[in-house]
């Protein structure tokens, strides 16, 4: 891996340098558009809207539009003085319970590695965070961005998990969310959904979830390369729209299905048992 960001933690007196990677890859199956006659890939090329033609990357600039086609331009040079002077530094500001952060703030994950001078202090850092259950809030500039983010422990090291500032947190108040007699719940109902989530309920292992469609895909491009002719699927019918009670009552029957089938199906055995026995006997 290689580091996209080398800097300090900062907080009191104490400087830990460290290097920074991303801890988590996106994996998609990625497509390019070709040219459906030839098969030729298409380029997506620079193209100035006044004149038409293609433009080369050292003839563009920044530009922030403040009403339709008209912008202020900002050189390269004044972006990088208006940085923060921690654009090298994450400043740890508070130490808070992780459960205080509602997970919409969180965005990506970056692992933290300590430089040969800074192993003690980010040991220790480490050590401390685990022992008093708390993660430390900061600040970072990464690229051009300041980010608010936390820094908590995973495993042995320590993780900087960016957020969204609270101004980026989109309202609640666009929704079109149920009111009054759609949105009132009878005990009977709460009590069925409960039992639901009782019957469902597990301890979260990661392993157990796989990308159904990025397989799939593969599995496609495969066959595809082999010459061989995918067989169709038959897609599932869209979900009808039944009556809450009768919902709920048969998914809780569905999760308990290995449950309830199996004395039911030694009822069977002992039936058919008892009538062989009848039958040697006549």
């Amino acid at each position: 891996m290689r580091p996209i960001w080398k800097g300090a933690i900062s907080f009191g007196l104490v400087t830990i340098p460290v290097k920074l990677y991303a801890a988590t890859e996106e994996k998609d199956i990625r497509f390019h558009l070709l040219h459906k006659e030839d098969g030729g890939r298409i380029e997506m090329k620079r193209v100035c809207t006044v004149d038409g033609k293609e433009v080369a990357w050292d003839d563009l600039v920044r530009g922030y539009e403040i009403s339709k086609g008209e912008y202020v331009i900002l050189d390269p040079e004044e972006i990088e003085e208006a940085k923060p002077e921690s654009a090298t530094t994450i400043e740890i500001g508070d130490f808070v319970k992780l459960e205080e952060i509602d997970p919409i703030y969180f965005e990506k994950t970056y692992y933290l590695e300590p430089t040969d001078v800074g192993a003690k202090p980010y040991a220790l850092l480490r050590r401390a965070l685990d022992e008093s259950g708390r993660v430390a809030v900061a600040r970072v500039v990464i690229r051009t961005k300041e980010r608010l983010a936390t820094m908590r422990t995973y495993e042995d090291t320590l993780v900087l998990e960016t957020m969204f500032w609270p101004d980026e947190i989109r309202s609640t108040g666009a929704l079109d969310l149920p009111e009054g007699k759609e949105a009132s719940v009878r005990s009977k109902e709460l009590q069925m959904a409960e039992s639901l989530v009782e019957s469902l309920s597990d301890r979260f292992k990661p392993e157990d979830y796989k990308d159904e469609y990025r397989i799939a895909l593969q599995e496609l491009i495969e066959q595809k390369m082999k010459g061989e002719k995918r067989a169709a699927r038959r897609r599932k019918p869209e979900p009808k729209v039944i009556d809450l009670m009768d919902a709920l009552r048969a998914s809780i029957e569905e999760s308990r299905g290995g449950e309830k089938r199996a004395p039911a199906t030694k009822k069977k055995e002992s039936a058919t048992r008892s009538r062989r026995r009848k039958s040697r006997a006549a």
